[in-house]
């Protein structure tokens, strides 16, 4: 794909300096605007991102300084060449110190203007590369990062190392809390696109009219508040990798856009003509069953076809619960060494409570658990956590439960009844009843077993 060319604005109140400026930068292969103030400067970047300002020290009005200032401020991304003349070459030796990249002597020098201005754009595209790596180190996901050793973890492990390598879309499904977007960062730094962008978007966090903003980018004027051109998610993502998460949250109208983008690899953006081809590999993630969406009217079935080309089902924490202890071991070297306390271990007790805990939040519970675990110790030991489902002995005081029964016994049978009369009005299709609990397949058939349901005695009786 050619590189987008360079954006570069010109501020200077003499209209020959500009028209010059404007033919040899043009020459040079740049997109050129001109302003003949600060003040018009600022109005110009606020409808338009650039990449490059070439400024005049003298102006009228709040001048090139005033204008350098209100950029580094603002702006801090965007490189800042001076231009004065040779009796003010001291003030172009403070704009040097107030944070200009480079400044230029007037009369100015084609040649040397190029050069310059080329340093200066080398320059904000080394920045930027370093501001990428640094963000990508910091949240680089690989499998070192995610902890697991039963067997339906290690699966995942298997399937994200199959598909990492290829091209191909992946559709990441489990309930929420379940680590998905760590899987979607794992498929991305294990694949070729692995130096390219990682970018994610919550489908479910917009509205429609925002959503299809994010994802496809608009043009200025496109609607009330676009008040300058905006790449999408999409765009953005070019080379690398696009994770849309809670991606059975997106309203039918935006699913046919969405469509025929991953068919096509093009879009157009909001409210424009042109048509713009992209490189991008698809995660997509939700915690709802698809194929009951689809069955529902909710989804596009040919969307889902289009998505469901690899399928990793992420289990929930209570089908992987031999990981726990892995678990709480990471969080508590993670937190310990954050909140700056010296915390070892968890006491049996605590271990053993939270082995029977259902965590319905699964493993972003835990983590926040073991958070005010850790906050709260007093020593090397947690002794005890707080869950947020277990609080008895207040229940008991209040008079809710009967003598002698804690809430985690109220809340199993309370399990069991539901799912007992789940799978009475299902007739004992498993499939059926979990998705009129919201659960998966898998987790009903955990929880069956952990309750004693006999399934057929259940539809019998």
């Amino acid at each position: 794909m050619t590189p987008p060319r360079a954006r570069i604005l010109v501020v200077d109140d003499d209209r020959a300096v500009r028209s010059a400026l404007r033919v040899n930068l043009k020459k040079a292969g740049y997109e050129v605007r001109l302003v003949s103030s600060a003040e018009e400067a600022i109005e110009a970047l606020a409808e338009r991102e650039v990449d490059l300002v070439v400024s005049d020290v003298k102006m009228p009005g709040r001048g090139g300084m005033a204008l350098l200032e209100e950029l580094r401020e603002h702006r801090p991304e965007t490189r800042v060449i001076m231009m004065t003349g040779h009796g003010n070459v001291e003030d172009a030796v403070t704009a040097m110190k107030q944070g200009a990249s480079d400044y230029i002597i007037k009369p100015i020098s084609k040649n040397e203007l190029l050069l310059v201005i080329q340093r200066a754009l080398r320059e904000r595209a080394l920045l930027a590369e370093v501001k990428q790596l640094r963000a990508e180190v910091k949240e680089r996901f690989g499998f070192e990062n995610i902890i697991g050793a039963t067997p339906s973890i290690q699966r995942v492990f298997e399937l994200v190392g199959a598909v990492a390598a290829s091209s191909a879309i992946v559709l990441l499904t489990g309930p929420t809390g379940t680590g998905k977007e760590l899987f979607s960062r794992a498929v991305h730094y294990r694949s070729p696109r692995r130096d390219g962008p990682f970018i994610a978007i919550n489908c479910a966090a917009l509205p429609q009219s925002l959503l299809e903003s994010e994802l496809f980018g608009h043009e200025k004027g496109a609607f009330t508040g676009a008040i300058r051109q905006h790449r999408g998610k999409f765009e953005q993502a070019d080379g690398g990798t696009l994770l849309l998460d809670e991606l059975g949250e997106v309203p039918l109208s935006t699913q046919v856009r969405l469509l025929r983008v991953l068919e096509s690899g093009e879009l157009q953006r909001v409210g424009g003509s042109e048509t713009i081809k992209i490189d991008v590999r698809v995660v997509a993630a939700t915690n709802r069953d698809l194929r009951a969406e689809v069955k529902a009217g909710r989804f596009r079935e040919d969307l889902f076809y289009r998505l469901n080309v690899f399928h990793i089902p992420i289990p929930s924490l209570s089908e992987r619960r031999d990981d726990i202890p892995l678990l709480v071991e990471h969080f508590l070297e993670k937190y310990s060494k954050r909140h700056k306390r010296s915390v070892q271990r968890i006491a049996p007790a605590a271990m053993s409570r939270l082995m029977g805990h259902l965590w319905p939040g699964n493993i972003r519970e835990l983590e926040h658990v073991i958070e005010r675990g850790v906050i709260l110790c007093q020593g090397a030991e947690v002794t005890d956590v707080l869950l947020p489902e277990t609080e008895p002995e207040l229940a008991l005081e209040a008079g809710l439960l009967p003598a002698g029964q804690t809430l985690t016994d109220a809340l199993a049978e309370t399990e069991r009844r539901l799912i007992v009369e789940s799978l009475k009005l299902d007739k004992g299709v498993q499939a059926r009843a979990a998705r009129r609990l919201g659960i998966s397949r898998s987790n009903l058939n955990y929880r069956i077993q952990k309750l004693g349901i006999i399934v057929k005695d259940v539809v019998y009786e």
